[in-house]
């Protein structure tokens, strides 16, 4: 044994000597270059300025709107048709104190009063007592010709039967939704059920999945098929979801507090988009609410019942118009908690030991704020995996 442990020594030592060796006369061929003094520092890479906020301290309302376009790329997607129709219609309401973010479905087939629409060429559209909300848009885009008509019509509809000033609008057709599902790297949702559905080309089982582009649109446009009703109410109750964990993985990703990182991603969402919001006001208003809460992100439906008059119609509850009062007031549009007042329980006289003792007072619980028969839920709880 020490003759093997002295042949090892040798070795490692002897070769370490001789790498020392070689080492050195390798170093003596390389001329030395002596740059001291001579070069500038490098450049930092500048960090991206914080976008400004256009409307910093005023509440901001967009009527966010699916089209279903079907030329170019989105015929590929959804089929060759004429015309088009908005059968998503969503509100967003942005607090002025960038706390709160709002978001309040407004079901396709709603009977509401549409005013008189001028279009982009000249020409006004009739107005109607009790129409279907999308009807709106369809006339705007059959009599003007264009997305600017459909849009303001669509517009001075929701404005006149909700008293909510619109800001901004956006509309999404499907290759846009595509794209803003893809720029996140899809999102995670929990499916309840198998669903399968011939018309979008749904096909998808129960369970936790992370849903690319394709499949995230007609998960948001199938309506038919196994485990769907046919309505469009159900339908966006699962768009909501949808949006919410959208909102969810833009959240965990920081991609809010990034301001290169922000712009780079809405870049590539807004591809297919149409909106009068540029690019800059939507990166201030996004950077606006990095601070924002998965708890202060809140999705419903417009309070709605089936209406009298046709029941594969809906008209909005009286509940409706206390929640457009709120959102028109910028204060939470199903109202502010209320916490009951808790009695207070005198102590028993401390000179008297045989007095039963006071219980400890109770925790106040706040009363529940949903408008009876309205589905509300925050992006919180859409973050629940299966």
């Amino acid at each position: 044994m020490r003759a093997v442990a002295l042949v090892v020594t040798t070795v490692v030592v002897f070769g370490a000597a001789g790498g020392v060796a070689v080492a050195a006369r390798m170093t003596g061929n390389v001329n030395g270059l002596d740059l001291d003094g001579l070069v500038d520092a490098a450049p930092t890479p500048e960090q991206a300025p914080d976008p400004a906020d256009a409307h910093a301290g005023q509440p901001v309302n967009i009527l966010v709107m699916g089209s279903d376009q079907r030329d170019g790329v989105n015929a590929e997607i959804g089929g060759d048709e004429e015309g088009m129709r908005s059968d998503t219609t969503i509100l967003l309401h942005v607090s002025a104190d960038r706390s709160r973010v709002e978001m309040v479905s407004l079901p396709r087939d709603s009977l509401v009063e549409i005013p008189s629409c001028t279009l982009t060429n000249g020409k006004t559209t009739k107005s109607q007592k009790r129409g279907m909300l999308n009807s709106a848009f369809a006339m705007g885009w059959d009599y003007g010709g264009d997305l600017e008509s459909a849009a303001a019509c669509t517009v001075n509809t929701v404005q006149a039967n909700t008293g909510v000033p619109i800001s901004n609008v956006v509309v999404v057709d499907f290759a846009g939704f595509q794209n803003m599902v893809n720029a996140i790297g899809g999102v995670p949702m929990c499916i309840a059920e198998d669903h399968y559905d011939e018309y979008t080309g749904l096909n998808i089982t129960a369970g936790q999945h992370v849903l690319d582009g394709v499949t995230a649109l007609q998960y948001a446009r199938a309506r038919h098929g196994t485990g769907f009703d046919g309505s469009d109410t159900m339908r966006a109750g699962r768009q909501q979801k949808l949006v919410a964990n959208v909102a969810n993985e833009v959240l965990s990703k920081n991609l809010l507090t990034d301001a290169g990182q922000l712009l780079q991603f809405l870049s590539a969402a807004t591809q297919s988009v149409t909106t009068n919001l540029s690019v800059g006001d939507l990166t201030g208003l996004a950077f606006s609410l990095r601070g924002v809460s998965r708890d202060n992100i809140t999705f419903m439906t417009v309070p709605w019942a089936p209406a009298s008059s046709d029941r594969n119609r809906v008209e909005w509850t009286s509940a409706a118009d206390e929640l457009w009062a709120n959102i028109a007031a910028d204060v939470p549009m199903l109202g502010a908690p209320e916490v009951p007042e808790v009695p207070d329980v005198p102590d028993a006289p401390a000179s008297d030991p045989g007095a039963p003792v006071a219980p400890p007072p109770t925790e106040p619980t706040p009363t529940d704020t949903k408008t009876p028969g309205v589905d509300a839920f925050t992006a919180a709880d859409a973050s629940v995996s299966c």
